[in-house]
């Protein structure tokens, strides 16, 4: 094994962590806490409480505090027992009272269910199971239709494929897999599948069957078995379950799982808690003195690459090539580590040499393969830009860990206390046409008082003067830069 490849768990009370290291220094982290997990892929027992034939809908008790919705087109004609397909008619599928098996699509929103459906379906590392539909898919994200075919060939070879009535999507993350380890995917998903089938059929009211893994047990699952040399689990009571999944499900990890038991906390070992911090800074600093700039925004996100206080050696083309070639690998790292996804436009410094241009992109390539993420790139614009997509799978780093500045409500930037100190004069300007006081008392943030009384002292005696009135201020301590309140006495 070439690269020492490392998982790490660290588990308290109500937050699960963890976190992929190569050679040493952390590559991914994911974060999990127990009040956010969610509803979505869950299975449960349901029972139908109101049929709404206007709406072609129904609302399905499945044991939470509201209802859940179900449309009629996500309702499984062959699960029902119903032979017309094209019935698009819900009083004649569905009945009040009736027992079905349904699956959450989207969490409850405000006063809303959850909506569900119950075309069902089982994720594993490789496939996707759908247990009451008989189809062959491959995901079109494996851009090699040679690929796409040996995949579907191999699938249908499967004994335990062949012997079931589901049917299987093959995930992007199968490219390149051999028959044992498809193979093996495939008896997870059965004896999985037995056992929710089991728990539908003793269920006496309406419950959950079946719940997506926790964090813990679903990288034991998603994890690409050849590259990782040891996982080490910080909490007993955890590494007892990890071990019972990987008993039952993933035999080849069960030597290298083991309690980790040493003096310092396991985050600390690599400096995991340092690089969680910097991964939600917009900065980051490459060992030769240049540097990223990330900003991740709703649209898109954006990456600058500069060269900083590195002035290379020889001349500037070769400064500039040298730098971006040292930025791909960080971009890469930083694109897992963060979760990046969606858009993403990458600012290379503007180099004049086709080549160097065309072995950055190389470079970059070579790094995104590294990515158990689906990417594409475009080649290197006039401009400069490389414009790359990244599939998105759970929220960022930063949008997990973080919420928008109370004070500049996540825009980044706050108004200057001259602004604000103006904003404050045209505001009491206002008032004095609308409203008849005898003075004026502006309460605002410190900074802003203590320039409205430095600086704008004589644009305040001009007001005074203008107004006929009095105008005093007061600094409270507790007010956000931009908020002030014109008092009239």
């Amino acid at each position: 094994m070439h690269n020492e490849e490392k998982v790490l768990v660290n588990v308290t009370p109500n937050e699960t962590r963890v976190a992929w290291v190569e050679n040493g220094v952390l590559q991914e982290v994911w974060v999990e806490r127990a009040n956010k997990r969610g509803l979505v892929g869950n299975i449960y027992m349901g029972k139908v409480d109101r049929v709404l034939p206007g709406m072609q809908a129904a609302f399905i008790n499945i044991g939470l505090e509201r209802a859940a919705f179900l449309h009629v087109s996500d309702i499984c004609h062959k699960a029902i027992g119903h032979e017309d397909e094209e019935c698009d008619d819900i009083a004649k599928l569905l009945h009040l009272g009736q027992k079905i098996m349904v699956q959450v699509l989207k969490d409850p929103l405000g006063a809303k269910g959850a909506r569900i459906t119950m075309q069902v379906t089982i994720p594993s590392r490789m496939l996707v199971f759908m247990p009451v539909e008989k189809a062959l898919g491959v995901s079109q994200k494996i851009d090699d239709a040679e690929e796409r075919d040996r995949l579907r060939d191999m699938v249908k070879t499967i004994p335990e494929y062949s012997s079931s009535e589901g049917g299987v999507i093959v995930r992007t993350v199968a490219d390149g897999v051999d028959f044992h380890e498809m193979r093996a995917d495939m008896i997870y998903l059965q004896r999985l599948w037995s056992g929710v089938q089991e728990r539908a059929r003793v269920a006496r009211k309406p419950t959950v069957i079946y719940e997506d893994l926790p964090l813990y047990l679903r990288i034991m699952r998603d994890i690409p078995l050849d590259r990782i040399e040891k996982i080490r689990v910080d909490s007993t009571e955890t590494l007892a379950k990890m071990t019972e999944f990987v008993e039952m499900y993933v035999m080849e990890l069960k030597d290298r799982l083991g309690l980790y038991q040493g003096e310092r906390p396991i985050f600390d070992l690599y400096n995991i808690e340092d690089e969680i911090q910097t991964a939600l800074h917009k900065r980051v600093n490459l060992k030769s003195g240049g540097y990223l700039i990330i900003d991740q925004t709703e649209a898109m996100t954006t990456i600058d690459v500069n060269t900083g206080a590195f002035v290379g050696h020889k001349n500037l083309e070769e400064t500039i090539y040298r730098t971006n070639l040292e930025a791909t690998q960080a971009i890469a790292r930083q694109l897992r580590l963060r979760n990046l996804g969606g858009i993403i436009i990458l600012d290379f410094i503007d180099m004049e040499d086709s080549e160097h241009q065309e072995h950055v992109l190389a470079a970059l390539s070579k790094e995104l393969t590294k990515d158990r993420v689906k990417t594409s790139i475009s080649n290197i614009s006039n401009l400069g830009l490389v414009e790359m997509t990244r599939k998105r799978t759970r929220e960022s780093l930063e949008r997990t860990l973080c919420e928008p500045c109370p004070v500049c409500s996540g825009s980044g930037t706050v108004k200057t206390s001259e602004t604000v100190a103006y904003e404050i004069f045209r505001e009491i300007t206002r008032m004095a046409r609308s409203f008849d006081a005898n003075k004026y008392r502006v309460i605002a943030a410190e900074d802003v008082v203590n320039r409205i009384m430095d600086e704008e002292s004589s644009s305040v005696a001009e007001l005074e003067s203008f107004l006929n009135k009095s105008i005093r201020f007061q600094a409270e301590s507790t007010y956000a830069a931009e908020q002030f309140d014109v008092v009239m006495m």
